[in-house]
């Protein structure tokens, strides 16, 4: 591995800014009466389901919590790898969540019409059919972008809200339960096509092997690659990227498409997981949480895979903190924030530091 691609100033800041973060935390709670110590403990045991670091090596793989963290940490780093493989190519995909949707509730409409069919047919044919679902809706504001320069932030934006209404019409309409007993959502999907859940009780299912598999793709791509190359290139100067005979359009378009059908692909997994179905509100803005992941680890692939986990070790721990400590959940917004904001000022403080380096070096040598 060429040790140059390993920023390690970089995740030196990022530890920093995460002890940092967790003494703020610390700080708050102590000044409105809680006790750190315990309400961390509680966030710990909440997350992995374990007391201590000495249950984690024996019965981790059995508890119920660790499944839900892992699983939400899937979530979260293909979201974040979806929108860093459009970030590469220099355009912002803010639209993964109407993708995320879309790809949702397709696939699971070709469940229910698939139905009696094997599910080596079944379930290709319905993560295809999320792919193609995400793909296409991104698709639309990557030509914007690159054939009439419409900002695609703005776009996507408006399409999430389009996106997430259309399948709310249809999961109340069209392709509505038949089942009396729910108001909506598409008809359950028959057991044999769902993902198999790893660990009784929680939310872990086998799609966790297909996302290792498609991170590691991504990562190879993004990384090892020519095309990875010409991606990055192209988002840091188009114009040279041009001069040197790149289709810089098809990259740009291109790897909005795969963000979308990474996003599409997530929806699947949801609905084929343990919902069993499409649900409205199937997502809970799970790709702002990864586009975050995302833009604090400056879209480096491994980056994010890590800082999903963080995270969603914070987000899954912070219902048993509550639970068990009473300190309000929201503290784990708080604790990603102030990380957010200690990363954000990263580049500035080093920019500082260099600045006065410099002028020190030229005092000295006056």
């Amino acid at each position: 591995m060429n040790k140059k691609k390993i920023n390690w100033g970089y995740f030196g800041s990022l530890i920093l800014s995460v002890v940092l973060a967790l003494a703020v935390g610390a700080a708050i709670m102590a000044a409105t009466g809680y006790d750190p110590l315990n309400a961390y403990h509680e966030l710990f045991r909440g997350a992995t389901g374990c007391d201590n670091l000495g249950q984690v090596f024996t019965g981790l793989f059995t508890k119920r919590q660790f499944g839900n963290t892992v699983e939400y940490a899937m979530v979260l780093f293909l979201t974040g790898l979806a929108c860093a493989v459009g970030a590469r190519a220099g355009i912002f995909n803010v639209g993964g969540e109407g993708q995320l949707y879309l790809g949702a509730i397709v696939s699971a409409y070709l469940g229910v019409v698939l139905n009696g069919l094997s599910p080596w047919i079944v379930i290709p044919v319905a993560a295809l059919g999320a792919m193609a679902a995400g793909a296409l809706y991104a698709w639309i504001p990557g030509v914007l972008k690159v054939k009439k320069k419409v900002n695609e932030v703005i776009t996507t934006i408006m399409m999430n809200s389009i996106a997430i209404y259309f399948c709310a019409f249809l999961s109340n309409g069209p392709w509505k339960t038949s089942q009396p007993n729910r108001v909506s959502g598409t008809d359950p999907l028959d057991n044999v096509y769902r993902f198999t859940q790893l660990i009784r009780g929680s939310n872990l299912t086998t799609a966790i092997f297909a996302s290792a598999i498609i991170a590691f793709f991504i990562w190879y791509v993004m990384s090892r690659t020519a095309t990875g190359f010409e991606m990055k290139l192209t988002g840091h100067n188009p114009r040279f990227a041009k001069y040197l005979g790149l289709s810089v359009d098809k990259l740009v378009i291109g790897s909005m498409v795969v963000s979308g059908a990474i996003c599409g692909l997530v929806g699947m997994m949801e609905a084929y997981g343990v919902r069993g179905n499409y649900q409205d509100g199937i997502s809970n803005e799970y790709y702002f949480d990864g586009l975050l992941v995302a833009m604090i680890m400056g879209y480096r692939p491994v980056g994010i895979i890590v800082m999903s986990f963080f995270f969603a070790f914070l987000k899954v721990g912070a219902a048993g903190m509550e639970l068990n400590a009473g300190v309000p959940g929201e503290l784990y917004r708080i604790i990603q924030s102030v990380v957010i904001f200690f990363m954000a000022a990263e580049g500035g403080v080093k920019a500082l530091l260099k600045v006065r380096r410099a002028g020190k070096e030229g005092a000295k040598h006056g």
